[in-house]
């Protein structure tokens, strides 16, 4: 006998600060993947599983994901705090709607439909990484209950995509968020962090799927490697500057990181072209060749 899922939460308020320049212009989440934007599909995957409600999270440019309230069945809520908190506050954000509830990063890009109307337990997705990796990689009972994770490791299965919390955990972890939401060190940390601090008490278990099916886009490298429509056209204003200023191809403009200042704010990107290091600066639109 499984939980009948109430809705999903999906993720979306984050700036996504390490998907420059795109992400400056537009939310990840509005990223067009293989002709379909990210957010929409998996909004049309969650409804194709039968799931009645969808509520996105928003925070960064709020206003470009207006549309999606048009969409039946979508509520759109804004956390106001996604510039000095981590994704904890989308999760507070939408505690009035947590039950059995999926919870979702609206940059996840799913081949396949992982979605259903129901759900056995609480679970965190996770893929295999044969080699070594630094992701979270997750220590499981013969159950399939997680244990414990731990930051990099090699031949281990790792968290990646979708969660599903029970009205169960969704109630005790709200719980223990309201216990210390209100403490400076919470901040910074994940919602996942939270849980792992409190996996003593809070019961979930690996869901493991096959390598092809659940992808995360970190970089603008890593879409082009999953989608070659990206290698020449990225759709981007500012990669388009570039090109004509530098008289080069977008293919030419890789390795795009961003630039922060010291108060860890985002003020531009670096990137390399044919083998020279530059630098793009947000304020002024200059571009500025590193040594």
């Amino acid at each position: 006998m499984g939980y009948k899922v109430d809705n999903a939460i999906i993720l979306a308020a984050g700036t996504s600060s390490r998907f420059v320049p795109l992400s400056y212009e537009k939310p990840k989440a509005l990223i067009k993947v293989k002709g379909e934007v990210l957010i929409e599909r998996q909004i049309r995957q969650l409804k194709e599983a039968k799931i009645p409600q969808i509520v996105v999270v928003t925070g960064y440019r709020s206003e470009m994901l207006q549309y999606l309230e048009k969409e039946p069945g979508v509520i759109l809520l804004y956390n106001k705090e996604y510039e000095t908190r981590n994704n904890h506050a989308s999760i507070w954000t939408a505690r009035g709607y947590l039950k059995n509830s999926y919870i979702c990063s609206s940059d996840n890009y799913f081949t396949e439909n992982p979605f259903e109307p129901e759900v056995e337990e609480s679970y965190y997705s996770a893929l295999y990484a044969p080699g070594e990796t630094s992701e979270w990689c997750i220590s499981f009972d013969s159950n399939g209950w997680i244990t414990d994770v731990n930051i990099g490791g090699s031949g281990q299965w790792y968290m990646m995509g979708h969660a599903f919390f029970s009205e169960v955990f969704s109630s005790h972890f709200l719980k223990i968020l309201e216990t210390v939401y209100d403490t400076e060190w919470i901040k910074g940390k994940l919602w996942e962090s939270i849980y792992l601090e409190n996996i003593d008490s809070l019961f979930m278990k690996i869901r493991k799927y096959g390598n092809h099916l659940i992808y995360e886009f970190d970089s603008l490298d890593e879409l082009r490697r999953f989608d070659s429509a990206y290698i020449n056209d990225t759709g981007s204003a500012i990669m388009e500057k570039i090109s004509e200023k530098l008289k080069c191809m977008q293919a030419d403009i890789n390795e795009c990181k961003p630039v922060v200042d010291g108060s860890n704010e985002a003020v531009g990107f670096s990137f390399v072209v044919k083998g020279k290091n530059y630098q793009y600066k947000y304020a002024t639109g200059e571009l500025v060749r590193n040594p």
